[in-house]
Parts: structure tokens; C-alpha cells; sequence
């Protein structure tokens, strides 16, 4: 219900468990899927706000329907829907064993095979390398210094310069530098993983 210029709009009924795009929808979430636990002991799910990540090892590559099938039921349980056209699947594979090692599985059924996929504001590469983060980096910073140059031109202080850059340019490259850097190297020990975006 919404009040705007003294009128009040009409009730409706809310018919999900998470309101989208409402700033209770990400809390709601984390209390929604407190009980969402992979199915198999060997596969990890990680989840921060709305976003849940799912990561299955090389070996237990034949159990990845069967854990989608856990999360779809899971998800019409508590009133939610696992949305596929949003959800996306990267590879990862060995630099060491890449053109070696068998194939991985064909991508499932609904859910996009990606190359790249951003985690968290980390674009992530399925070769495990720093070069598409830091080339967006690099794209997003230079647009940074031009809207600062505009600042300057605009007469704003150097000092007040300063602050902005550090808060725009600076925060932008060490946003999660130690963690998308140790990534990079993480997972160079096996053939491949299958690693899962759900929304």
C-alpha cells in the first residue's frame, strides 16, 4: 500500500515469499533460504544478499540435474521459483590439464554455459585469469578520471579532488583485490568445476 498526495492506493496481495526490489527483499531472502544446503556432502553453496552460488567439484559432475532438481524443489516448497533464464553456468579447468583432460558434461538444460561471470562486482573467467577484471577495471577507472577532469575544470578544489578520486578510483581497484587475486590461482589443481549462479 503506497500514499501519495494524500491518496492511498489499493492492498494487494502478496503472493511470494521475496518481494523484488523491495529493500526487505534481500534480508527476507537470507532468512527464506537459512534451510538450503546442497544435496550432496562433496558440493558447496555459498550466499550473500539474493545471490546463491553453487559450486560442484569435477568428479560429481553427474549429480549436478539432481542438485538443480533439490534447489527447484527447495525453491516451489517455499514459494519461490529458481529463475534459469537469469541463472548461469561457468566451467573452470586446469591451466595444467587444459586440452588434456576430458570434456566436461554438456551445459544444463535451461541454464546458460558462460565464459565470464561476474560474482559479487569480480568478473571471473574460466580460465582463472586476472585479464577481464582487469580490463573492466582499467575501462571503468578511465571514465572515473574523465569525470574528474570535468570536476576540475568546474573548479572544484584539489583537495576535494583528492577525496573523490580516493573515493571513486582507489576504492574501485582494491574493492576486493586480495580476494579476486588469490581466486585467480584457487582452483588450478583440478580438471574442472562446475560453478552455478542461481536467482
Amino acid at each position: 500500500m503506497y500514499q501519495l498526495a494524500g491518496e492511498v492506493s489499493a492492498l494487494v496481495d502478496i503472493t511470494a515469499s521475496v518481494i523484488q526490489g523491495s529493500s526487505l527483499g534481500p534480508a527476507s531472502y537470507i532468512v527464506n533460504d537459512a534451510d538450503l544446503r546442497p544435496r550432496h556432502a562433496a558440493h558447496h553453496m555459498m550466499k550473500f544478499a539474493d545471490d546463491t552460488y553453487l559450486i560442484i567439484p569435477a568428479l560429481n559432475s553427474h549429480t549436478r540435474d539432481d542438485e538443480l532438481i533439490h534447489v527447484k524443489s527447495w525453491a516451489a516448497a517455499n514459494n519461490l521459483q529458481l529463475n534459469c533464464v537469469k541463472s548461469q553456468e561457468i566451467v573452470f579447468r586446469s591451466r595444467r590439464l587444459r586440452g588434456k583432460a576430458e570434456q566436461p558434461a554438456p551445459p544444463c538444460p535451461d541454464i546458460e554455459r558462460v565464459d565470464k561471470l561476474t560474482v559479487l562486482g569480480v568478473n571471473i573467467n574460466s580460465s582463472l585469469t586476472a585479464a577481464d577484471h582487469v580490463s573492466s577495471l582499467l575501462a571503468s577507472c578511465s571514465s572515473l578520471l574523465y569525470a574528474l577532469r570535468i570536476l576540475s575544470s568546474h573548479g572544484l578544489p584539489d583537495q576535494s579532488l583528492k577525496d573523490v578520486f580516493h573515493a571513486t578510483v582507489i576504492g574501485k581497484l582494491i574493492y576486493c583485490a586480495p580476494a579476486w587475486h588469490g581466486f585467480c590461482w584457487a582452483l588450478t589443481t583440478c580438471t574442472w568445476t562446475h560453478f552455478y549462479t542461481v536467482v
